[in-house]
Order: C-alpha cells, then structure tokens, then sequence
C-alpha cells in the first residue's frame, strides 16, 4: 500500500481503491446483514458508484459508519470498505463540508489529552520502552493505571510512562493533516529520545501505534501480562468477552486477554461474533455525535449476543459504552481488583471525575525521579491571527471608556482635594474598595500603575505602599489561579511560538528566580505573566513569595513619589520627593543594567 512521506495514504491510492469497489463488490449482501449502515445505504460497491455522481452527499453520510471493520473482515472478496468510507470522511474535511461542532464532544476530549495540562512523559535513564495508558483508562481507573505501570516496572524498572492521548479522534474524523502533525510530533520526540518501544493498554492506540509508529514497536500490556503471568486470585463462574474492533485482526491480543481471564479461573462464553468478527461497542467511527440509532444498535447487538453473562472487555471506551446496555467491566479490573469486578462493584469513576484522577495520576508521576521529562506544548491548529483586530477594538474601546468617563464628570473627581474627600467620606472602606479594585487590574489587564499613582496621592507613603503591594499581590494571585485551574487550554492556544516554549524552559530550570527577574525588571509584561507563570509548573507559594518581595521595590518608588506631589505643586520640596524620586531613578536603571549584562555575557 503507497504511502506518501507522512505516512498517510495518499489521493491516488484513495481512488484506486474507490474503483476497485466499483468494479470488484459484487452486492453479495454478507456485509450488509451484519450492519445496520450498509442495511441503510446500500452494499459498498453500490456506495462507491452513487459516490461518483453526488461526491459530496456520499462524504458527509461517511460519518455515520463507525470504520468498524467488519465488512472488510467477511468480505469475501477481500475488499476493504472501511478504509474506503474514512477516505470519504478526508475527502469531506478537505473540501471544508464538515461542521466540526457536530463533533465538540470528542474533539475537545482529544485536545486536553494533548494539552499541557494534561501531558506528561517521564523518562528514566537509559529508557528504551514506555507505558502509554490512555486517556480513557487513565481518567477511569487511576488505581488499576499506576498498578498496572507498577506491574511493568517489576520486569523492566527502568521502564517510562507516557500521558499523552494518540488523537485517534481526529484521525477518524478524517482530520489527516491535524492528525499527521500531533502524531508525528509525539512520535518524533520519543525516537529522539531512544524509544524503542511502547506498551499500551488501549486498543485503540494499539491501532494507531501499529499503523503509524514505525519505527516504534506495539505490544498491550496484555501481552506482557500474559507472558508474566498473574498472582493465583481464583473466581468462579463465567463471563461473555468483547474483542475490540480495532484490534479484531489481531489474534495473540484476543489469546492474551483469554488467558488473563482464564488465570482467574473464569470460563469464557464465546459470543457468535468475536475476535476478527467482533462487534463495534457503538462508540466506533464518533458515529453517535451524527447518528445515535446506529451507535445504540451495536450496543444493543452485543449486549443482547453476550446475555446472561456479564461483559468483560479491554478497551475502557467499549466498557462506558456497553455498561449503559450491560453489566461491563475492564480485565484490568479483574486483574487488580477481581471480587469488585466480578460483583460489579470495581471502582470506577465517570465525568467530571475522570478529569481529576487524569491529573492525580500525571501529578504522582511527577514525584517520580526521571531523566526526561515533558509537558506538551506542541499543538497543531494554532492559528496566526490578525492582531490588528484586537488592539484596534481595544484601543477603541479605550477610547470610548475615556470619552464616556469624562461626560460623566468622572474626571472632575480625581484632583487631591475630592480624592482626600472620598477617604474620609468612605472611611475604612476606602482601603478596601482600593485594594479590591487592584486586586481586579491584572485579571482584567487593566494597567496597574495610574492606580498605583492615586495610591500614593490617597494613602500616603507608608499606607499607599501597604495597601498597594497588597492588591497588586493578590491581583497576580488571581490572575495566576484563573490561568492554572479554568482557562488553562484557551491560554495555551494563545501562548505559542518559540519564545514561550523558552519561557517555559527557564521557569523549569529556575522557578522562583525567574519569577524574581521578571517582578523588578519592568521590561515584562506584568499582567501577561501572571497568566503565563500559572501553566507554568512553578508551584504557588514561591511564585507568590517571589512576586511579593520583588515587587515591593517599584512599588514604593512609584507610592512614595506620588504622594509629594500634591506639596510639591504648592511649591513644598519634602524629603519624600526626594527618596521618591531618587528610588524611581533606580528602579528605572535596573533594564538599562541587565541589558548591559547580558550584552556582555553575549546572551
């Protein structure tokens, strides 16, 4: 089969397979009794030829095929309709027809997979191999993932782990190009790193490992499991097995489950379809986000195939999606926690949960001492955006704000006079409602220092700078958690390009003192930072503690000389005027001398 340099088939190869199915399929009608799609729209070689006078209709019904394969596996003609009706759904991601709202559900899914949030690679000394779970595992059964790795590492300790999701969603989705680079990229880094070789729990990923990883070999953790062997935990009774349709060709996965089972002393219901004539679960292909009749029909088919027996699968996709039909249950549950399992009682957590336990377990990979390590930062759909907009609106906006201040009068109340007015009509709230207000600034990108000015004219010296360094500290607090813990994925869609992933790189190799750098050298973008330090991995306290004491410099410089302003426009040249104005001289010096040193150090 050509590929082309990406690895991914290539248009010549799509057409020649669309003319075979003209010319070979001979409706025979085997694939159409076992799908409830072909039932539908026809047999394949009938698909392809309406496909020639309507293109564009047959792409988008494409989409509701779950790419199963099935019909591919009892074609007796050794025709290949699954990959036929994925080159559609390319076909129609390219010609822009795909509304890829219709898909939120999954595609956001996929894209906190390959977040920075959510990524992590950790890399032992001299590592060749690296377990890589998932997604859905991870977020399920955080307990039976770190076993499981813990399992690995017995008969390889200096085996890896790899949090990262394959993006098997956009590859199915006929996303080829998106696909193409956050695969590629993923699997750059791990060759440059001297992977060998991955371990996966999830068929899913087998598959795209399998197709898409060379040089990287595949092997499930079943596999290994089943070479190693289990403790003697015994059961009794048995169950129906679900073979996952990504891997239904692949026959020493299916003996390796069987024998997982098997090792628990379970006996197994072979159902009428399984291993290469396994059922889709439903989930395949994204088909319910289109057509969800299709999706529950193939639930409904295993569910209904596997009764009485409870349903044990190694896919933890296919077990969300049969448990809302049957009693569905991971092997991993069986290998880890086997009286829960088979009583149904194995824990198992759903969404938002799923989320939480992803970052659990990424954060107690983190205490785990590594060579290498990484969050990912590399993302595919970054977007070049017209800046011009933006500031434009902005500066408008600005505009507007001031133009509707000063009809309002607003402007009328800033000299000393009404100021000193407004804090003794506002009492102790005056303080309150000033540190508030700052506070709010750097959430808000609002410019901090006309406030620190009215701080000084307000409060004087001693009290503007105490209250100041207050709000300003808080602001950056807040700016910090807002980044860390709820827009955390749209901030990182923005901060992008070399000089972030710089950014990044220093704060892991300095922490606090680059947070110290960035508080008294006024170069820095101040409110941007405060969001950028909170995808950082720096932790809180030093980043607060660094951002508190290394701001305090500025911040009197530019309390104390403001507040001698008002003596110094009655023609009074006080002692604050002078330290004021002499710590601003300072502080203003302090670019011009780190410029200068990193000039000589040639940096």
């Amino acid at each position: 089969m050509f590929k082309d340099s990406t690895g991914i088939e290539n248009l010549s190869v799509q057409g020649s397979r669309i003319r075979s199915m003209m010319g070979t399929c001979n409706g025979c009608g085997i694939c159409q009794k076992e799908c409830a799609f072909l039932t539908t729209y026809g047999n394949p070689g009938t698909i392809a030829r309406h496909y020639e006078t309507d293109p564009d209709k047959w792409r988008m019904i494409a989409f509701e095929c779950s790419l199963c394969g099935l019909c591919t596996s009892v074609c007796p003609k050794g025709l290949d309709p699954d990959n036929m009706f994925l080159d559609f759904r390319k076909q129609a991601v390219n010609a822009g027809l795909v509304d890829f709202s219709i898909y939120q559900g999954p595609l956001d899914y996929e894209k906190k997979g390959t977040s920075k949030r959510y990524t992590y690679y950790s890399l032992p000394e001299a590592c060749d191999t690296v377990f890589f779970p998932g997604c859905t595992l991870t977020g399920t059964r955080p307990d039976a993932t770190q076993k499981t790795y813990d399992y690995l590492k017995k008969h390889d300790p200096g085996m890896g782990m790899v949090l990262d999701c394959c993006s098997k969603p956009s590859h199915d989705l006929g996303r080829q190009n998106y696909f193409d680079l956050m695969f590629s990229e993923m699997k750059g880094f791990l060759l440059k790193n001297s992977i060998k070789k991955v371990i996966v729990a999830c068929p899913n990923c087998y598959k795209i490992f399998s197709t898409f990883g060379d040089p990287l070999k595949v092997e499930t953790v079943y596999d290994v499991m089943a070479r190693h062997g289990l403790d003697d935990h015994k059961l009794a009774g048995s169950i129906a097995l679900h073979d996952p349709c990504p891997v239904r060709n692949k026959t020493n996965i299916h003996e390796s489950v069987r024998s997982l089972v098997q090792a628990r002393g379970l006996d197994i219901m072979e159902t009428a379809h399984t291993g290469k004539d396994t059922f889709c679960c439903g989930e395949g292909g994204a088909v319910g986000c289109v057509s969800p009749g299709f999706a529950a029909g193939w639930a409904d088919k295993r569910a209904t195939e596997a009764l009485p027996h409870k349903i044990v699968t190694y896919c933890a996709g296919c077990v969300n999606h049969l448990s809302k039909k049957a009693d569905a249950f991971h092997v991993l549950d069986l290998v880890f926690d086997p009286d829960n399992a088979l009583k149904g009682k194995a824990k198992v957590s759903k969404a938002p949960f799923t989320y939480l336990n992803r970052l659990k377990v990424k954060r107690d990979l983190k205490k785990i001492p590594a060579a290498t390590t990484r969050e990912r930062l590399f993302t595919a759909d970054a977007k070049k955006e017209n800046r011009l907009g933006p500031k434009l609106f902005l500066a408008l906006a600005i505009l507007a704000a001031i133009a509707g201040m000063r009809a309002a009068g607003i402007h009328e109340y800033l000299d000393q006079e009404k100021l000193s007015r407004f804090v003794q009509e506002s009492g102790n709230a005056a303080p309150i409602i000033y540190m508030l207000i700052y506070s709010l600034a750097p959430a808000l990108f609002l410019p901090g220092l006309p406030i620190s000015l009215v701080g000084g004219i307000l409060f004087g010296p001693l009290w503007g700078v105490i209250y100041t360094i207050l709000g300003a500290t808080t602001g950056a607090a807040v700016a910090f958690l807002i980044s860390r813990y709820i827009s955390g994925g749209f901030l990182e869609s923005k901060l992008t390009g070399l000089k972030w992933i710089k950014f990044q790189d220093n704060v892991e190799k300095q922490g606090w003192k680059v947070v110290a750098l960035t508080r008294l050298i006024p170069l820095f973008p101040f409110n941007l930072l405060n969001y950028a330090f909170g995808l950082t991995r720096i932790k809180f306290t030093h980043y607060i503690i660094a951002t508190f004491i290394c701001m305090l410099p500025g911040c009197i410089a530019f309390i104390v000389f403001p507040s001698s302003l008002p003596d110094l426009l009655k023609g009074k040249l006080s002692k604050e005027f002078i330290i004021g104005l002499v710590l601003m001289v300072m502080v203003s010096l302090i670019p011009v001398i780190y410029k200068k040193i990193k000039t000589k150090k040639g940096i």
